[in-house]
């Protein structure tokens, strides 16, 4: 879809019609230089006329705006002020555009996994990538160092609106003790691909927190004694001083 920037300006008529004029820029496909400058005049609600950049014409839409386009169409000089307005408008914002489409913006990357019931279930990994430019990556999973080709579905690169990308890929997997999961993003802005390995412990989290509950418990049993025997050792002290 494009991406479009616009100014516009509103004044009353000598006749009491409330005009609005639009200046609007559109940025088409991942070409910023590929931009169409749209100008248009609106009367209360009405479209009257429109000047294209990519025809070099004006379109009028009431029998007012059909003349005034005949006028212009006919009108070089008129022509070119418009086509002037198409770099005042929008050559500034391809060059903002341009600067970014030059850099390439390296993505964030986080892996993560839904945890099944049991370890020896179907487990969901997740390998989001996020904020990258240029639009083209590549996201791939590993099973120890070999690429897996099959259980996996990614989505398509996702446009943030800000000439920034996502991508999220997903992987359905055994965990399996010895096993090695990554994911491998290749992207310009990386001089080497980056790989996020998969911590396969994680999925015994269950485990681990009940082995640190038990032993918090266990460490709680330890303090509290400590602190009844210092209490009673204060209690005796203090009978003996009477």
């Amino acid at each position: 879809s494009s991406i479009k920037v616009f100014m516009h300006s509103c004044f009353f008529s000598p006749d009491g019609h409330f005009i609005t004029t639009l200046d609007l820029c559109y940025y088409r496909g991942e070409d910023p230089h590929d931009v169409e400058y749209i100008w248009r005049a609106i009367s209360d609600t009405v479209k009257v006329m429109e000047y294209n950049s990519t025809l070099n014409r004006f379109t009028g839409y009431t029998p007012t705006g059909k003349h005034k386009a005949e006028q212009f169409n006919a009108d070089p000089v008129v022509l070119a002020s418009f086509q002037t307005s198409l770099h005042f408008f929008c050559k500034y914002y391809v060059y903002r555009v341009t600067t970014l489409v030059d850099m390439h913006i390296p993505p964030s990357v986080h892996l993560r996994s839904m945890t099944p019931h049991s370890d020896r279930h179907p487990s969901m990994l997740t390998c989001s990538v996020y904020k990258f430019y240029p639009k083209q990556i590549r996201v791939t999973w590993l099973r120890n160092g070999q690429e897996v080709t099959s259980n996996m579905t990614s989505s398509e690169e996702l446009a943030n609106g800000d000439w920034h990308y996502q991508i999220h890929s997903y992987l359905e997997y055994t965990p399996t003790p010895g096993e090695k999961i990554s994911c491998m993003v290749e992207h310009a802005s990386f001089t080497e691909p980056k790989i996020l390995h998969w911590d396969m412990s994680l999925p015994e989290s269950g485990r681990n927190k009940i082995a640190i509950g038990a032993s918090g418990l266990v460490l709680g049993v330890v303090f509290a004694a400590a602190g009844l025997l210092y209490y009673n050792r204060r209690t005796t002290t203090g009978g003996g001083g009477e």
